[in-house]
């Protein structure tokens, strides 16, 4: 995998994440499955992996809701195996796109380069997009007990708000995508931030084409949980 978060990493995001204020943009955002959620370190963690560099200036706390906190003991060695081969899987089969193991949970990142993208001020899915959106079906349905967190983003060209809805609509069209493929809804929430959270610097073609990009988490859920509890004897 592309990049492992050490655990001071995964501390200090998941402080920072607790102390950013939940008045802004992007929370004002957040859909009703995403409200009242609480941080743990992991969450944290893949909140930075997610969002970019700008973790804890947002006020992004919702996003804890689905992506949760760290599992200890045996249960958390028996879950960080199954998703170490999920993430292998999907490096085998989408080899463009980043992929980051982050504790108990995945990161997917598309951009320009890496399979998923847009045209210009689109959100529709182009065929080529679909091709790789289908190898990833393939994995989700292969590992069901797991939910997954679409995140949009832009780069900083035009309008912010009409960004912050680019980043909606293309957001949706993924989460939309994969429920008229076969994944459950109940396994899906979809977030966006328009131009607010870059990974690279807007200035130029490069760093634009990087901003682009939609992320996807993928974390246990709570039957995931409970079976490797109930097979560690925690």
């Amino acid at each position: 995998m592309k990049k492992v978060l050490n655990r001071t990493g995964i501390l200090l995001l998941a402080l920072a994440c607790v102390l950013s204020t939940a008045s802004c943009k992007s929370v004002q955002n957040a859909n009703n499955k995403q409200k009242g959620g609480v941080i743990g370190a992991t969450g944290g963690a893949i909140l930075g992996a997610i969002i970019g560099n700008n973790v804890g200036k947002g006020g992004n706390g919702e996003l804890g809701a689905v992506i949760g906190g760290v599992i200890g003991g045996g249960a958390g060695v028996l879950i960080g195996n199954k998703m170490d081969k999920q993430a292998q899987q999907i490096e085998e089969e989408i080899p463009g796109a980043q992929v980051e193991r982050v504790d108990e949970g995945i990161v997917v990142t598309f951009d320009e380069n890496s399979g998923v993208f847009f045209d210009t001020n689109k959100y529709n899915i182009n065929s080529a997009s679909q091709a790789t959106l289908n190898k990833l079906i393939g994995v989700f349905k292969e590992y069901p007990d797991t939910n997954i967190l679409v995140v949009g983003h832009t780069d900083s060209t035009g309008d912010a708000a009409y960004n912050m809805t680019l980043s909606k609509n293309r957001a949706n069209s993924v989460t939309n995508y994969l429920t008229s493929n076969g994944i459950s809804s109940s396994r899906l929430t979809t977030n966006w931030f328009g131009e607010e959270q870059p990974i690279a610097d807007n200035g130029t073609a490069e760093g634009r084409a990087k901003n682009r990009r939609v992320n996807v988490a993928i974390v246990p859920n709570e039957k995931m949980i409970e079976d490797a509890k109930a097979e560690a004897g925690n």
